[in-house]
Formats: C-alpha cells, sequence, structure tokens
C-alpha cells in the first residue's frame, strides 16, 4: 500500500526532467565501466574540449590493485588516434581536474575497427560468382512464365551453384 502513495506522490509533483528519472541507471551503467563520477560520460565534451570529444570517447577506467593511479582508456578510430596521443596529457589533467584529484595517471588509447564483420560496411566483399554458373542458373528458370518466379528460381539456382562445397576429406 505504501508503494501505491509513493507512486501517487510522485506523479503529484508534475514533469520530472528525465536526467533525474535516469540518474540511477546512468550511475549503474557508468560504476560497471569503473566510473565512479559519471559526469564524465554525461559531459565529456565540457570537460575535454568539442575537438577531443570528436575524436575521442571514454570506455572504461580500471585501477590498479594498490588502489592508486587508474587508467584512462579512450576509444577513437586509426585516422584520429595521432591527435588524441598527443593530447593525452592534456586530457589527463582535465578529467582529474573534474574528479578533484589526481584519480587518473595513465591515458591508454585503443583503436578497433569502426566496423566489425557484421555490419553492412565492414569492407569484405565476397568474390562474385563465376560468369558460367550464372548463365546456367538462367538456362534453369528460362522455362518459368512468371517474372517474380522465374527471378526466385534463378536466384536460387544460383546460390545452390555458386557455393562452396567441402571436400571429401571435410
Amino acid at each position: 500500500m505504501a508503494r501505491r502513495i509513493d507512486h501517487v506522490q510522485r506523479r503529484s509533483r508534475g514533469f520530472e526532467p528525465t536526467a533525474r528519472l535516469l540518474q540511477a541507471r546512468i550511475r549503474k551503467a557508468g560504476e560497471s565501466r569503473g566510473f565512479a563520477v559519471t559526469r564524465l560520460l554525461t559531459r565529456w565534451p565540457e570537460i575535454v574540449g568539442a575537438e577531443i570529444a570528436q575524436a575521442a570517447r571514454p570506455v572504461k577506467i580500471g585501477y590498479r590493485k594498490d588502489g592508486f593511479g587508474a587508467t584512462l582508456t579512450l576509444l577513437t578510430t586509426g585516422a584520429q588516434a595521432p591527435l588524441v596521443e598527443m593530447q593525452k596529457e592534456r586530457i589527463r589533467e582535465r578529467v582529474n581536474a573534474c574528479y578533484g584529484y589526481n584519480a587518473i595517471a595513465r591515458v591508454r588509447i585503443t583503436q578497433p575497427a569502426p566496423e566489425g564483420f557484421a555490419e553492412e560496411g565492414a569492407g569484405f566483399t565476397p568474390a562474385p560468382p563465376p560468369p558460367e554458373r550464372i548463365e546456367q542458373a538462367r538456362e534453369l528458370s528460362r522455362d518459368v512464365d512468371d517474372d517474380a518466379l522465374r527471378d526466385a528460381l534463378e536466384t536460387l539456382a544460383r546460390n545452390v551453384l555458386t557455393r562452396d562445397r567441402p571436400s571429401k576429406g571435410q
């Protein structure tokens, strides 16, 4: 019953800012990555500047076993890495100013591929099928009158004819 009353009281105040509603979730997500101060995530462009914020973003803070001198890991692309590398000391100073003490001892830069193999533009394209297989697929579906069915059968035949078949030893 008390829960119902709290719910009614909360609603009676009117609209609440989204930041207040999401504050606990943001804090929990930040703490799972080592960010004790979520302000570093939410105000990253203000802390390091717009130029660096466009080039890199914080992904993790790792703490040493003795508890002194954490490592801030930044994610950037390969083209932006030299710019961020030159700014590491400046980034460290600004982040420590956000924390209020020398929490960050090192800044580490990581450069994963901008797109993985699961994404469409990963740069991996299979070799085109041999022209004789494409012609063979067209020949197999040539006698079908319905255009949509003919196209579907041609695609199926092309896929079957051009797939890699494992050798008998596999």
